[in-house]
């Protein structure tokens, strides 16, 4: 049940995401009244017709799903692994997600097929998803799959970084760079369409399995007192955490930050019970990555920076002043 606290929380977080949203179909090289936005989005067939449905509204539409995918899988993860340091690139689905689409990049299928690269983003956080589901059918304990990811997020990596250095293109080896560096810039519909089902069923997933974890958080004995099976459990929040961030990497490279600091930042003020959190996380991570990218075509003429570079440079700070805050951290 919605506690007063948490319907506060909800409310204020979607009120800002509408304004977050307008505000995105507004901003541009071209800016546009909120009457030249409502014509684009409800009608009409011109050049601003163009603008908002074809360049802006699948950006914003991204960054809100990317977002809230980021921000809820971070929670969900924290209290699976009762880790206040967990984050999805911890399991492994980002490093595996980036590195089927650097081999997109360095085999040159993305040049050749528009969709090449999603879909090998997606083709390898789905291969990371099953290596992780085998583990867990091995009744590994967290602290093993924490192990586990650790070890396929530092093999993709390496891999990632194989391929940089063999890469014989220096215009690809170029390309794969800042792709990895995260953005949603010249994204379009068809990326929306490609990546909206697989983010909103491993949302779902984690919305469901959010009051099994809200047993979990008593720890794994009561957890399993109260009829809750653990492995079960970790294989729905695996898979859910896959499909909530991996096709999100696929078309937009890594936005790292948002899934560990979006909990932290509003535990305090829904409590710790992830049935709390998790909804909470999913408005406060579309938010945080809205706004990241607003703020970014806001100066883009000074040179558009890249989304996943603002976010670490705003994430490490904030991320940094919650540590210092936190009681028995300066013991």
């Amino acid at each position: 049940m919605k506690t007063p606290a948490l319907s506060w929380v909800l409310g204020v977080l979607g009120g800002v995401l509408g304004l977050l949203f307008v505000i995105a179909l507004c901003l541009g090289p071209i800016t546009l009244t909120l009457t030249d936005v409502a014509r684009g989005v409800f009608g009409g067939t011109g050049a601003t017709h163009v603008i908002v449905h074809e360049i802006r509204l699948p950006r914003a539409l991204l960054a809100i799903l990317i977002g809230s995918g980021l921000g809820m899988a971070g929670a969900a993860l924290q209290a699976l692994l009762r880790n206040p340091l967990a984050e999805p690139g911890l399991i492994g689905v980002s490093a595996g997600s980036a590195l089927g689409a650097v081999v997109a990049f360095y085999t040159g299928l993305s040049a050749q097929y528009a969709l090449a690269l999603p879909l090998a983003g997606c083709a390898g956080a789905m291969v990371t998803t099953l290596i992780l589901y085998a583990f867990t059918h091995r009744t590994l304990d967290t602290g093993g799959l924490i192990l586990a990811g650790v070890a396929i997020n530092s093999l993709g990596g390496a891999l990632t970084a194989l391929l940089l250095s063999l890469s014989p293109n220096p215009y690809a080896t170029y390309e794969i760079v800042f792709w990895l560096m995260g953005s949603l810039a010249d994204r379009s519909n068809v990326h929306v369409m490609l990546v909206a089902p697989f983010i909103l069923t491993g949302m779902g997933l984690l919305i469901y399995a959010a009051p099994n974890l809200d047993s979990l958080v008593l720890g794994e004995e009561v957890a399993q007192s109260l009829g809750v099976n653990l492995g079960r459990l970790r294989r729905w929040v695996i898979v859910g955490v896959a499909l909530a961030v991996g096709p999100g990497v696929a078309v937009a490279g890594i936005i790292g930050f948002i899934g560990l600091l979006v909990p932290h930042l509003l535990r305090p003020l829904v409590t710790h019970r992830p049935t709390a959190l998790i909804p909470a996380s999913a408005l406060g991570g579309a938010v945080m990555t809205l706004a990241a990218d607003n703020l970014i075509r806001l100066f883009a003429d000074a040179g558009e920076l890249k989304l996943g570079v603002l976010t670490a440079l705003i994430g490490a700070p904030l991320f940094l002043v919650i540590a210092l805050r936190t009681p028995g951290s300066r013991s």
